[in-house]
């Protein structure tokens, strides 16, 4: 198997989980009880030793192969959603690193249950947020980008009139749509989330 099919199929398997996960931050814009519940049904299905293994070698898979994709075409890469697919690909590379480690060593380290809180933390405190806000928001964009550009590469026909590059522009579009709503939700409405007391070891309090 080539390292794109190799790529492109942990990618689609991974795929599914970020989906269902941002569906779950979504439904943050209900409240943080709603986002909680919502998790709690999700985590029947994917908080178990078998899907959780599969999730992480996809993901080891997934940022091995794509930073060697990255590297190989560093030149090749001309037109705007060659260049798209790079470099989100790039980044979430990177985030998949900072924020599985970040998720483990909260379980594993600090014994805090990764829900709700645990994402937020850094996302309703100064100067946490200058940092959490672009890390997080640049992360679904690049999600999405990478889908887009994709879409681009392999959709051949238009869709009720709308043609390949108005498709993927559409999903840049729902792209930015997503990012807004799910950071307002993880925000409660940008006016800011209690932390509870034991989440607040990860402000330095």
């Amino acid at each position: 198997m080539s390292i794109k099919k190799l790529h492109y199929g942990a990618g689609i398997f991974i795929s599914v989980f970020i989906v269902l996960h941002l569906c779950n931050h979504a439904v943050s814009v209900f409240g943080a009880a709603a986002h909680l519940t919502f998790m709690d049904n999700l985590r029947v299905v994917y908080r178990n030793v078998v899907i959780e293994s599969l999730l992480l070698l996809a993901v080891l898979v997934q940022v091995i192969s794509g930073l060697r994709l990255f590297w190989q075409q560093r030149k090749t890469a001309n037109s705007f959603y060659e260049k798209l697919q790079r470099w989100s690909g790039f980044y979430l590379a990177i985030f998949f690193v900072i924020h599985l480690s970040a998720v483990l060593g909260g379980r594993y380290w600090l014994g805090l249950d990764t829900n709700f809180y645990f994402g937020v933390a850094g996302l309703n405190n100064y100067p946490f947020y200058l940092f959490f806000v672009p890390y997080y928001g640049l992360a679904i964009l690049s999600f999405f980008a990478h889908i887009a550009s994709i879409h681009h590469q392999k959709m051949q026909k238009k869709v009720f009139g709308v043609t390949v590059a108005q498709q993927s522009n559409i999903i840049l579009v729902l792209g930015v749509v997503g990012t807004v709503v799910i950071l307002y939700g993880l925000t409660n409405g940008f006016g800011g989330v209690r932390i509870p007391q034991e989440y607040e070891v990860l402000i330095g309090k």
